[in-house]
């Protein structure tokens, strides 16, 4: 599985941006996804998930009721939309994929995308 993310920039405190990771190569439908981010000089850090059905999702508590996971399993598409951003999410985005559901937040996961800069400005 290829994933590619997009849709990283630079955007004021109390700004959006939609984050996109478009899968390729396998059954997009039966994986579980999730972004991540890391920041420097920190850990990577999961975001949110989003079970294969899209029924499901799930979300760390730092990012809860600001961020949406979604996914587009006709267009093999996963989003994070991402509302009042705050100079803290400040940090490079992953998307990843697992081949089995998600549950959590919490998962290893087996294929990664190439990273997406965000950067929220003061």
């Amino acid at each position: 599985v290829q994933l590619q993310a997009s849709g990283g920039g630079l955007v004021q405190a109390g700004g959006s941006l939609r984050l996109s990771c478009a899968a390729s190569g396998r059954t997009f439908s039966r994986f579980g996804l999730g972004w991540f981010r890391q920041a420097p000089g920190k850990e990577r850090e999961s975001v949110a998930a989003i079970s294969w059905s899209g029924y499901n999702t799930y979300y760390a508590d730092s990012v809860k009721g600001r961020f949406t996971i979604s996914r587009d399993n006709a267009k093999n598409t996963v989003y994070l939309q991402m509302n009042s951003l705050k100079p803290e999410d400040t940090a490079v985005y992953y998307c990843a994929a697992r081949v089995a559901d998600v549950v959590s937040i919490l998962h290893q996961y087996d294929y990664w995308g190439q990273g997406t800069q965000v950067t929220v400005s003061s």
